[in-house]
């Protein structure tokens, strides 16, 4: 018979200290609309780096500011971690709350990647940098090209280098307000990664199966501990209508689909995986919805990281 257990909830991001870190992440938004200063993007490099990728980029200036407040990229500007520090942009899909900070701040960046799912870039670059609504610093669409920005297009499954970084990337689509695509994005260095997906649909919900194919993946690197975290998001409490969630979790959902992904595990070792949770919706009282449900429900043990705009998370 399986256990359960009442998870341990961590109300505000952490420092989770250990001897095997592995990566440092830090959040420059994390919600998912409503405040246009704090939406979501997560900067993520290895421990010992300074050459960070952008998981998503709804929000860059102004989260890198908080940042630099709560003590981190000491010495440096916003623009400055912004042309320096950031090596590229993983963007999961092309929705503003997600790519609005990476078009808005592009005139001053420096030259980098952009990677994509290629549904995800044709998007970016027929919609967004495209002259008829922003200049295009793609290397891509319609002329003229400003090539600031190279696009890499992302093959499913397959690993390939984030150049100027000690890192890897392996794209994973994800379902979310059909038919468009979302994506996960397995970061490896050195023999440990971390996993982030941008907005997506429970499998039950969206008659898919990209969430198990993808729980089947990554459980391989749970049992091994080489798994140093996993941001998901939650958008919205159980109270939300199926038909109203646009391709998006509640906590019951959550825990539905962490339950499949506890099944392909070796017992006891989801649990070890801190589970950051994003892209709440700050609308009514959401927020503490959510909270309340994810402490309430009965869950597998695993313990619950709600992260901080700007204060970093070490994993």
């Amino acid at each position: 018979m399986r256990k359960y257990f009442f998870p341990l909830i961590i109300f505000s991001s952490s420092i989770l200290c250990s001897a095997q870190n592995s990566f440092k992440v830090v959040p420059l938004g994390i919600y998912g609309g409503g405040e246009e200063s704090n939406l979501s993007s997560y900067m993520a490099a290895p421990a010992n780096s300074e050459n960070y990728v952008c998981l998503d980029a709804g929000t860059l200036r102004s989260g890198i500011e908080k940042a630099i407040q709560k003590g981190n990229f000491k010495g440096n500007s916003a623009l400055q971690v912004i042309q320096k520090n950031i090596k590229g942009y993983l963007i999961s899909h092309a929705h503003l709350d997600h790519a609005s900070g990476l078009i808005l701040n592009s005139p001053d960046d420096t030259k980098k990647y952009i990677y994509a799912l290629p549904s995800v870039a044709e998007i970016l670059t027929d919609k967004y940098f495209s002259w008829k609504s922003w200049a295009n610093f793609t290397n891509v669409g319609e002329a003229p090209h400003l090539n600031k920005y190279s696009i890499v297009n992302l093959e499913t499954s397959k690993e390939i280098p984030l150049t100027d970084t000690e890192m890897y990337v392996t794209a994973f689509p994800l379902s979310h307000v059909k038919p468009y695509e979302s994506t996960a994005f397995l970061l490896r260095q050195n023999g440990d990664y971390l996993l982030y997906l941008g907005d997506t649909g429970s499998d039950s919900i969206e008659q898919s199966n990209l969430l198990q194919n993808l729980w089947k993946q990554i459980a391989p690197y749970i049992n091994a501990q080489k798994l140093k975290g996993i941001l998901i998001e939650v958008s919205f409490p159980n109270e939300q209508p199926d038909k109203s969630l646009f391709g998006h979790l509640t906590p019951k959902l959550l825990e539905s689909e962490l339950t499949v992904l506890n099944s392909f595990c070796q017992p006891g070792k989801l649990k070890q995986v801190p589970i950051i949770i994003t892209h709440l919706k700050p609308v009514d009282n959401n927020i503490e919805r959510i909270k309340k449900q994810l402490k309430e429900q009965k869950t597998l043990g695993v313990t619950y990281i709600f992260p901080e705009q700007g204060k970093k998370i070490d994993l």
